[in-house]
């Protein structure tokens, strides 16, 4: 029995004397290559699954000197597979980015360029989860510089993706959409794989949906949902949210049941986020704030954690509070405004903001009257087209009277 057979039985059983027999085999100097490449990786395994982020890391920086001996791509997939370990593990991501500027150094001092752009873009990722927009954006321009003069348009497309992910991240949205174009530019050129494309055509759905075209946004999700969940990928679901916030934004929440109700989205339905957006979808088509409010409550996970989610979530909240509102003040000329927030279930001082705000974007003809505590609420004037009219008329007497001017001017 060789010894990673020997460890690999011991894995259930006697867990600290599997490692030590791994740790072994690295050190050994009549290990092959494939016994050290395989000692490495159960060895990350057994760091993974203890959530021990330092120790794995400690793997990552042991594995440099049997790495320096082995071809490029290899050397590429071991680190890969070694730092992918870390996503299992909560709350690494300083240790993995960490564990990242370490091997890209590495990468750089051994020349190795492909190793070092791989490990750099996978930076840039995670800069980008952890929302440290300014050392993203600042890799990303050096790595744009050097993909472009290598011609490398699948890690070019990549990148621009991360740098159009990233300047939505700041709000700065025309920057967003062009990067997302250079990325499409380069993967209209090379074959793209389904999962690129898929990233790509969500980017495209989210930046339509800041734009409030929520059609072709959901064209966009519909696209996605169909090229993941046909390869059983998790993130599926994510555009399935985003579909479902879509019929939402479009004030169409009765249209979330029969979309939940097509094959592809069966195996979803049972799903906490899922129901989140149905409760949320059920608070709009009632017009219920306090309903709205609950949903937001009860799935404040599901709900607060996605940006996209929480972003039109937020605007939707505003609408209906808009719309509350209106309801209750329509029927008065003068309204008390404690009557009016313990009606809508808010706050004396949300309202009173939110009334202002309504009065200054022409939305209610009304004025706040801070001493008497009340909104004087006016009569819709109807407009009067005399003024307009006679204005018109003015100029068209002015045009004739030039007009006879210059024939008196001809005839003299």
């Amino acid at each position: 029995m060789s010894a990673i057979e020997k460890a690999d039985s011991l894995l259930q059983s006697d867990l600290s004397q599997a490692d030590q027999i791994y740790k072994s085999v690295l050190t050994s100097n009549d290990s092959d290559d494939r016994e050290q490449e395989t000692a490495l990786v159960k060895l990350g395994q057994i760091y993974a699954n203890q959530k021990n982020a330092e120790k794995l890391a400690e793997v990552v920086r042991s594995s440099r000197a049997f790495m320096s001996s082995t071809a490029k791509a290899k050397t590429a997939k071991l680190i890969r597979t070694l730092i992918d370990f870390f996503s299992s593990i909560p709350g690494s991501e300083s240790t993995q980015k960490q564990v990242l500027e370490d091997n890209i150094d590495w990468a750089r001092q051994e020349k190795r360029i492909f190793l070092k752009q791989s490990l750099e873009t996978r930076l840039v990722a995670l800069h980008l989860e952890t929302q440290s927009y300014r050392p993203a954006l600042s890799l990303i321009d050096g790595l744009l510089k050097e993909l472009k003069r290598l011609d490398d348009k699948l890690i070019l497309t990549e990148v621009h993706l991360l740098e159009s992910r990233v300047y939505r991240g700041i709000g700065n949205f025309p920057k967003s959409k062009a990067a997302l174009t250079s990325a499409r530019t380069a993967a209209n050129s090379i074959y793209c794989p389904p999962y690129l494309q898929a990233q790509l055509d969500l980017q495209s759905g989210i930046l339509h949906a800041e734009d409030k075209d929520y059609k072709t946004a959901y064209s966009y999700f519909f696209e996605v949902f169909e090229n993941l969940s046909t390869n059983d990928d998790p993130k599926a679901l994510t555009a399935l949210k985003y579909m479902l916030l879509c019929k939402i934004m479009l004030n169409l929440p009765e249209d979330v049941t029969s979309l939940l109700q097509i094959k592809l989205a069966a195996r979803y339905v049972q799903l906490r986020e899922v129901d989140s957006m149905r409760a949320v979808a059920r608070a709009h088509q009632n017009r219920n704030l306090a309903e709205f409010e609950q949903a937001l409550k009860d799935y404040r996970e599901e709900l607060s954690t996605d940006p996209t989610i929480r972003t039109h979530l937020a605007a939707l909240y505003d609408t209906l509070l808009e719309q509350n509102l209106l309801r209750i003040v329509e029927p008065y000329s003068v309204v008390d405004v404690d009557h009016v927030a313990e009606v809508v279930g808010q706050g004396r001082a949300q309202v009173e903001a939110k009334l202002s705000q309504m009065i200054l974007d022409k939305i209610l003809s009304g004025v706040l009257d801070q001493g008497r505590g009340c909104l004087i609420i006016f009569d819709p004037q109807e407009e009067d087209a005399l003024y307009g009219d006679a204005i018109k008329t003015i100029e068209q007497v002015g045009k004739v009277v030039d007009s006879l001017y210059a024939k008196t001017v001809r005839i003299a």
